[in-house]
């Protein structure tokens, strides 16, 4: 079962941080199930045969990565300056209002802007918890059929079966939780009282925006960012920190 040793493969990156090993040592292994994925026979000391694992505890050892790995992205995502202390994923202005920001500045108000643009990232902080039981559910329902596409594809193939699977659903769950955060950070107010000054300058052109949809938007990119991260880390890098059911996959 070629595929089955593919996967091997995937999930040995996962549990090297649990091996008591040394990188020297865990180089060989890395290489062993190399020759696994290309048909070659491992040493059954190892207890890394492809023939000695169901393709049960397979599907089972790639469910259990990303479970890891979604929900270490929540919980860091999920925090306070999670998204606004992150250049990566900190959510800025929306392009409508940039020239609010920067009419703003002229006049020596830009900390109007600046507090509206920190309270979106609160607002996404905030709603972001709400994505780890939407993973969760899709892992959950994840075929072998699926896992075995995620292997075989790109590698970013797994974020991508997400993004198809749960972006309609979590952006369900998020909104509301948004839309309220929106007000319970203040976001809404700090919003209306920036507009305000803004239009009482001179000759300025009109601006609005939709600052739910817009921050929904934005902390989905900001958690697919990291899905995609953490999928090549998966694939990848030998010192991610492995869970029970991957040792009883792997071993040691």
């Amino acid at each position: 079962m070629a595929w089955a040793a593919g996967l091997a493969l995937l999930f040995l990156a996962v549990s090297f941080a649990a091996l008591p090993q040394s990188a020297a040592a865990q180089g060989s292994l890395f290489d062993k199930a190399k020759d696994l994925l290309n048909g070659d026979s491992s040493d059954p000391a190892d207890g890394l045969s492809a023939a000695s694992l169901s393709e049960a505890e397979i599907g089972d050892g790639l469910r259990e990565a990303l479970r890891v790995g979604t929900e270490r992205v929540v919980d860091k995502l999920g925090q306070d300056d999670g998204f606004n202390a992150d250049p990566d994923v900190h959510i800025p202005l929306p392009d409508s209002l940039q020239k609010v920001q920067k009419a703003l500045q002229a006049v020596g108000m830009s900390s109007l802007a600046d507090d509206l643009e920190l309270r979106l990232n609160r607002a996404a902080e905030q709603a972001t918890p709400q994505a780890k039981q939407i993973f969760w559910d899709a892992i959950s329902a994840m075929t072998l059929d699926d896992a075995k596409r995620i292997y075989d594809g790109p590698e970013d193939a797994a974020t991508r079966y997400f993004q198809d699977k749960m972006t309609a659903p979590l952006s369900d769950a998020m909104r509301p939780v948004i839309d309220d955060s929106l007000a319970d950070v203040g976001a809404i107010a700090a919003y209306e009282t920036m507009m305000g000054e803004y239009g009482s300058l001179p000759f300025v052109p009109d601006a609005k925006a939709d600052l739910t949809s817009y921050a929904l938007e934005q902390a989905l990119d900001g958690l697919f960012t990291y899905v995609a991260r953490e999928e090549a880390a998966i694939r990848s890098d030998p010192a991610k920190r492995t869970t029970e059911i991957l040792q009883k996959v792997f071993g040691g």
